[in-house]
């Protein structure tokens, strides 16, 4: 008899058949096996064959953070299962700082409006930078939302935190509205997300104050709701509020903060798929909610990446009906931050997608 063991287990969780499972904190599960069936191999992140039909479910445009295995940082658009445009950036400024892709949105008159953490931006379909930001040193920007073509909205990590609206086409800064933070000396771990609302309100993730904070236009708080270091943080078209969290669960909160619907990574692991930090998210119009698994800092090794899915997209029943892994050129996407589908309706720049 052999036993397989990773690095630690916590409890023995059945006897099968004279097999002993065996879970370990990470979520795998290992077994203690007659020496002729021992595998070789750790048990896989996800299984071989996926749902859904890989590249070609939806068109998307996607970006993730923190790809150390390659000199640039690549977001990518797809259509018709096919990597149709990219865009890249190095992984380190000028100065050596490192840049990541945060949010990223394609408008309707086909410039992706980006931020990249030293700062943000405005690109056109042939590469064209249209409008740049650099964030001062000290400061991080993880945030760029389009407000109509005409405007962007960033948020800027630092001491104080701003919010921040620009006129692309003048370059003047029109809106500043300072938010609070847990730990003004540490910018990195202030927001990953702030949306402004229909209503035109600003719903803010705080990732250092654990809770979802909504302030109007004077910065006044109007609601918060307590969530485990939130990570993005959407206004549905319910009323409802959809949490993602670094700790691997989506929430959907009603305006008295109950929580009516969950997803963690819990229950893709039922579903033989193994996810880690949820990030990006967007609602579908069918229900359906598609979130992002950034695995970069809980896989360690980058050659086992490609193991994992950097997408799922879950029903409404928590049914997992698309898992995306794709980590090969041309589509060699790296760990998953953001994603936008495109067959959505709505106009993105007017606040129409759940995103």
């Amino acid at each position: 008899m052999k036993y397989i063991l990773g690095p630690k287990w916590t409890r023995l969780s059945v006897i099968l058949a004279g097999t002993i499972v065996i879970t370990l904190n990470s979520g795998a599960a290992y077994a203690a096996l007659p020496d002729a069936v021992v595998p070789a191999v750790p048990v896989p992140f996800a299984p071989a064959i996926l749902p859904g039909k890989g590249l070609a479910q939806h068109p998307f445009l996607y970006a993730g953070e923190w790809d150390y295995r390659k000199p640039d940082q690549t977001m990518f658009l797809v259509r018709g299962g096919k990597v149709v445009w990219t865009y890249a950036i190095p992984i380190k400024s000028a100065d050596g700082t490192l840049q990541e892709w945060g949010d990223a949105t394609l408008v309707s008159n086909g410039n992706i409006v980006f931020s990249r953490k030293t700062g943000a931006g405005v690109v056109t379909p042939d590469k064209k930078i249209i409008w740049n930001y650099d964030a001062p040193k000290g400061t991080e920007v993880h945030i760029a939302q389009p407000i109509g073509l005409e405007r962007v909205m960033i948020v800027q990590n630092g001491d104080p935190a701003k919010l921040m609206i620009f006129n692309i086409t003048t370059g003047k800064m029109e809106r500043t509205v300072n938010l609070p933070v847990g730990n003004p000396a540490k910018p990195h771990g202030q927001f990953r997300s702030v949306h402004m609302t229909k209503a035109g309100t600003f719903l803010a993730a705080h990732m250092d104050n654990n809770k979802v904070g909504e302030y109007d236009a004077s910065g006044h708080e109007v609601w918060s709701v307590a969530v485990l270091s939130p990570w993005s943080a959407l206004r549905l078209e319910n009323g409802n509020t959809l949490v993602s969290s670094n700790y691997g669960f989506v929430r959907e909160f009603n305006s008295k903060g109950d929580v009516v619907w969950e997803f963690a990574k819990q229950d893709a692991a039922a579903a033989g798929i193994r996810t880690f930090v949820f990030q990006g998210l967007q609602r579908l119009a069918n229900g359906n909610t598609v979130i992002a698994s950034w695995c970069a800092n809980a896989i360690k090794n980058p050659a086992e990446w490609p193991e994992s899915v950097q997408i799922i997209e879950v029903t409404p029943e928590k049914k997992i009906v698309w898992a995306l892994r794709s980590w090969e050129d041309p589509a060699n996407f790296g760990p998953a931050t953001t994603i936008q589908l495109l067959d959505e309706p709505g106009i993105p720049e007017n606040g129409d997608l759940q995103r």
